[in-house]
């Protein structure tokens, strides 16, 4: 199999559990909610995403022939001055990356000694021998991933599948809200913020997620 990679970089998770851990990020290209065009965005599943995963050009991008041959260039960007015993950790985004994400590749991951980790919208089942799943549901699509580590709801969404009561029964062991950014709008990304606190406030199974590489300038 070939993987067609967007980029991959160090940084620091800016959501969810992990916030404020370093990890690799590596974004596959593709996804099957979204062209990633904007002229498709009015007709897409999701329309709300942020996130340039077209093509194979970004940081670190292209396309892999084996599995290892990522794994590596993966490996290659954790810091070599890293003595502290902390665990490696990679996450595999998109777009979705449940698209490519295979068995072999985890395989790989774990043999340079990394914890893997995905963030998936939960319409395809995530392979065995992952590490961490996170699930983001999206509007109207169908959620066949219904357990994992973190569920992490993009809040608010307009469409009633997506009220954060729908999910409270799943096997989860953390439940996040992220509030819905609004690039160029932030008095109204502010409101969103404002409305998660107070839903998590009310429903304290619920965590608040902020996207705190923004606040920071991270990628």
């Amino acid at each position: 199999m070939t993987y067609a990679v967007k980029e991959i970089y160090l940084t620091l998770q800016g959501e969810g559990n992990h916030t404020g851990r370093a990890a690799v990020f590596m974004r596959f290209a593709g996804c099957n909610l979204w062209s990633g065009l904007e002229r498709d965005r009015e007709e897409a599943v999701c329309r709300f995403c942020d996130t340039d995963f077209i093509g194979v050009n970004g940081p670190g991008g292209g396309k892999f022939k084996t599995a290892e041959a990522l794994a590596d260039a993966v490996a290659a960007q954790w810091p070599d001055t890293d003595r502290s015993g902390g665990k490696p950790y990679v996450i595999c985004t998109g777009g979705e990356p449940l698209l490519q994400l295979d068995a072999p590749l985890i395989e790989a991951f774990h043999a340079h000694g990394f914890e893997v980790g995905v963030e998936t919208n939960g319409t395809i089942a995530a392979p065995a021998g992952l590490d961490w799943i996170c699930v983001s549901p999206k509007a109207t699509a169908p959620l066949v991933q219904t357990s994992g580590n973190e569920l992490k709801l993009v809040f608010p969404q307009k469409e009633a599948e997506t009220h954060p009561s729908r999910f409270e029964q799943l096997s989860f062991e953390h439940f996040y809200l992220q509030p819905l950014d609004v690039i160029g709008d932030p008095a109204q990304t502010a409101s969103h913020v404002a409305s998660a606190a107070a839903y998590c406030l009310a429903h304290p199974l619920w965590r608040l997620s902020t996207q705190t590489h923004k606040l920071i300038g991270l990628p």
